[in-house]
Formats: C-alpha cells, structure tokens, sequence
C-alpha cells in the first residue's frame, strides 16, 4: 500500500486549528446550571439534555448578603457571597455557565465572504471590527453567529464574468452578528468562579439568552420577527428575535419604578421600546416585529404589555414562562423574572451548544504555511537567542556591579548609623519586655504621678520597672515624716512597699532626704485613673511653658 502524499498533506492541513472540522467548539452540556447576580440576588436555572434540546429544571431567586463596607465589584467579595447563598439552599451546581449584560458588550453586523471554514470567517470578522473598537484590541474578546448566507449576484446581460469588475456581492456572504466583550470582563468572571469554588464551563452573553429562551417558550413561524422586553428595576432590555436568531440588542438604564407615580414608568418604558422598534424598522432593513412578548419581576409587565399594545398596533402578550416550560407554578415570580438566566441554561444545554461563547469565541485561522513560518520562527528565534544571551549578560554583570556598589555605601552608612542602630535595639528590647508583662507600666505611672505628696513635700528623681512586676522610685524629700507619709500613701493605694531605708542626702534646693522606694504591683490592682485628682501644680512651675527664643525660658 503505497503513501498518497497529497492526501496526507490535506488530511493534516484540516487538522490544524482553525479549520472547521478541528476547531475545538463549546458544544453542547448534558446537564448546566446557570448563575445571574441581579443587584442583590442570585438566580439560579437548571437545565439538562433532553433530545435534541435543553429542558428547564427549576428556577431560583437567592438573595447575597454582602459586609456592610464590601465592595460589589470585587470578584473576591463577590464570589464568597455567591458561594454562601449556594451552600445556604444546599445547592451544588456542576459545570456552570455566566452571561455579560448588554451594557459589557459592543455589538456589530457585518458582511463578510462566504469562505466555509469557520476559522477564516473568524479571521474577516476580527478585521472589520477591530477599526472602531472603542477600546484596545488586545483587551477584546470577540464572538460571532452567523444570521444568514447570501448568495452572490448573477452578472448582468451583455457582461461576461472576466470583463465584470468585480463587485462586492460577486461573490457569496454571510451576514454575521458580532458581540466584542472586554477581556478584563471574562477575567472578572473566571475569579469570580473561582472564589465561589464552582467550574467554569460557559459564559455566555444575555440578549442572546433571550432569544434562545423565547425560542423555547413561544410558537412561531418560520420567518417570524418578534421582539421582547425584558423588564428589571434599573433597565430595560430590547431584544429583536428573526426565525429564532437575534439581530438586534439594546439595554437601556431607566430608573426605578416608585410606588408614588408607577404610570410615568410604564410611559417612560413605552416610549423607549416604541422609539427603537421604529429605529430598528427604519435603519436595519429588516421586516419589522410583528409581535413583542414582555417579560419581568417587577410587577408591571401587564400595564407595559397593554400600552405597547396600544401604540405598535400588533399582538403584545405575556406569556407564563412556567406553564410553557412545565415548571412549578409557585416558582412563576423567579422564573419570569429569571428570563435571561433561563435562556443561559437552555442554551448550553442544547446539542449546538452557546452561540455567543466569551470563554470559548471562535478563533482566526493561523497561517497554512506552518513549515515556512517554523523556519522563519527558529532563524528569528536563534538570532533573539544569540543577541539575548549577550544582552542578558551586559545587563546582568551592569545590575550586579550596581547592587555592590550599593551595597558598599549601604556598609558605610551603616558603619557610621552604627550607635543609633545599637540604641534603637535595646529600647526595642525594653519594650517588648514591657509588652511580655502585660502591664501598664504608663498608668502606673501617671497613677503614682497623682497619688504622691505634692512637689513642695517631695519630688522623684528616677522611676524603673523591672521584672516581677516591680517599680522602683528614687524620691528627694524635705523630712523624714514626709518619706514615712509617702510609704502610708503607696500602702494604701494597694501596692506591696519594702520598708524603706531613708538616708540623709541634701540638695541645692533644701530637700534633705532620700529614700528608694521598691513597689510590686499585685495582680489584683486594678487603676481608675478617671477618679484620681492629682496635686495642684505650683504657682513658680514654668516646665509647661512654652521656651523663648534661644532655648531660654
């Protein structure tokens, strides 16, 4: 059997990534749970494989509790609370998928060249969006659905095809919806699944999610343009939906009905829907919505339902998304409200899998030619290495030179910070003796301050604490009774005095007695400063006193 290379060679070359037999594609989960964080509460979906679609388990509406200083937009703070109100209704999701809110996305629809390899449309795509991003290329993470082939043009009568000048519908296209989201969004995502401890399959995109719930939960026929409004209490989503697909998104904020005045909500959100289907009608060319379905949790979908009825001129009704889907009727609030997260669920549990995928967006085609392009990487990458290796070096013995010179006059100033750094050391060591005993030695202080005779009788000239929970005093007196006086005083104010031995000593200002006096704090002592008076101070004491000029006072 021989070796049929150009076989092979096309065999490989439909491997590489890219091609639309190989790319890796999100397809389809067997069983998902899809999370929505809607201001303080957590909506949760769970759907499963059923034939060749997604069935609604059950919906949930879970409310987060949140630190009273916390910070909602940290992924952090905010995967803990999605992981708290998960374990406190003793749910365990498995694969998991998100959605980013239309307010995350920028949206397009382009027209590209039929090509039929997923990889290179992918490739046209990022090239006609990537011109007006309103932010940098590298932070976008772009995706796509194709709406619908269309096929090329005939050449006019009398024109032959290689006279024609080639024209832009001379060929077949594909008309395609693309949905750009920031990177630094998917980022938020992945550490919020993170902190929450849960896998992170999917993330999705919500306006998508709507069509696909509508899908699922209305009957059309085929061709059908139908619109949905989804109400919530701070905005308002505006989805187009053609024969299944969406074509049009538009999230639009509008303040919070109050209980006060609910008609000027209900008019403000029926000119803001009428004022866009008539836009999408007049610029998309496209047949307009022949019908709109509301959906919401805040309570005024039917009023919004009966005044877009009132202005559109065609049926607007809202459906009960439980009855359609078989779920539990008291679960009706979450599940209408739960629109979005619902169609999240569905959608990844289809056979065809998400169409707008952030996770996992369709990739360009990297280039065919591998064999040349390694060629050219491994001549690239030698050079690099060679001027690296040199570069590397220069710059390495440079930071090493520089650091030992750094280090030399670090070693001088040291040398000569030497005595500052030998004092800092030890009243460092004499306050972590002070923090081991757990005493405080400063109230004792200010306690002994309040409690001894006034400066006229006696005056201290040294005070220590040591071990033991020990005080020693040096004290200056003018007479013995007074030293006897002091040693009364400390008795009675509950510290354990040694006699004391009294020595005369006189000073220049006719203090004729010393003493050193050695306390021990008992440990049931207890101080109230508050309830001490501490002797007058002197009318001659100028030691507050702010000094004069020249360090005279």
């Amino acid at each position: 059997m021989g070796l049929q290379l150009p076989s092979s060679i096309t065999r490989l070359r439909d491997r590489l990534p890219g091609r639309e037999k190989a790319r890796p594609k999100m397809r389809g989960l067997a069983a998902a749970t899809a999370l929505e964080v809607d201001g303080a509460v957590l909506r949760v979906a769970d759907a499963a494989r059923s034939g060749n679609s997604g069935k609604a388990g059950s919906v949930r509406a879970l409310p987060l509790e949140f630190p009273a200083d916390a910070d909602r937009a940290d992924a952090a703070i905010l995967g803990a609370a999605v992981a708290k109100a998960l374990a406190r209704a003793k749910i365990r999701p498995g694969p998991v998928v998100m959605g980013v809110a239309r307010a995350n996305v920028v949206l397009r629809t382009v027209v590209v060249p039929d090509t039929g390899a997923e990889g290179t449309i992918a490739s046209l795509v990022r090239f006609q969006v990537v011109r007006d991003l309103p932010f940098r290329t590298e932070d976008a993470v772009i995706d796509f659905q194709v709406l619908r082939r269309l096929p090329a043009r005939p050449p006019a009568d009398g024109v032959t095809a290689s006279t024609a000048a080639p024209a832009p519908d001379a060929v077949d296209r594909v008309e395609v919806l693309v949905a750009v989201a920031r990177q630094e969004s998917v980022t938020f995502h992945s550490q919020l699944a993170e902190a929450a401890g849960f896998q992170f399959a999917a993330l999705g995109w919500a306006s998508q999610a709507n069509a696909v719930c509508l899908r699922a939960t209305t009957d059309s026929a085929a061709g059908a343009t139908r619109a949905v409004v989804l109400l919530r209490q701070e905005e308002v989503g505006i989805e187009v939906v053609e024969d299944g697909a969406l074509v049009f998104s538009r999230g639009v904020p509008i303040p919070a009905a109050t209980a006060a005045d609910p008609d000027a909500w209900i008019r403000t959100v029926t000119i803001e829907v009428v004022r866009t289907l008539h836009a999408f009608a007049g610029s998309s060319g496209r047949p307009s919505p022949s019908a709109a379905f509301v959906f919401g949790g805040t309570g005024q979908e039917g009023p919004v339902a009966e005044a877009l009825r009132a202005r559109l001129g065609f049926p607007v009704e809202c459906p009960d998304l439980a009855a359609r889907l078989g779920l539990d009727r008291t679960e009706r609030d979450a599940v209408n409200a739960g629109f979005s997260v619902l169609g999240l669920a569905l959608g990844v549990t289809d056979p065809a899998g998400l169409g707008f995928d952030f996770l996992n967006p369709k990739r360009p085609t990297p280039p065919t030619d591998m064999r040349r392009v390694r060629i050219l990487v491994g001549a690239a990458a030698g050079i690099i290495a060679l001027v690296l290796v040199f570069g590397i070096r220069s710059t390495l013995v440079k930071r090493r030179t520089a650091v030992l010179a750094q280090l030399q006059e670090e070693l001088g100033s040291g040398e000569k910070k030497r005595p500052t750094y030998r004092q800092m050391i030890q009243q460092a060591a004499t306050l972590r003796a002070w923090s081991g005993e757990e005493r405080e030695w400063l109230d004792h202080y200010a306690h002994l301050g309040a409690i001894l005779p006034p400066s006229e009788e006696v005056y201290v000239t040294s005070v220590a604490f040591g071990p033991n929970n020990a005080i020693r005093l040096g004290a200056q007196a003018r007479s013995g009774e007074i030293l006897a006086k002091l040693d009364r005083l400390l008795r009675t104010a509950g510290y354990d005095v040694k006699p004391l031995a009294i020595t005369p000593g006189a000073d220049r200002n006719g203090y004729g007695f010393r003493t050193t006096v050695e306390l021990t704090v008992p440990a049931k002592l207890k101080l109230d400063l508050a309830k001490l008076v501490p002797p007058a101070r002197p009318a001659d004491d100028a030691s507050l006193d702010a000094p004069k000029r020249g360090g005279a006072r």
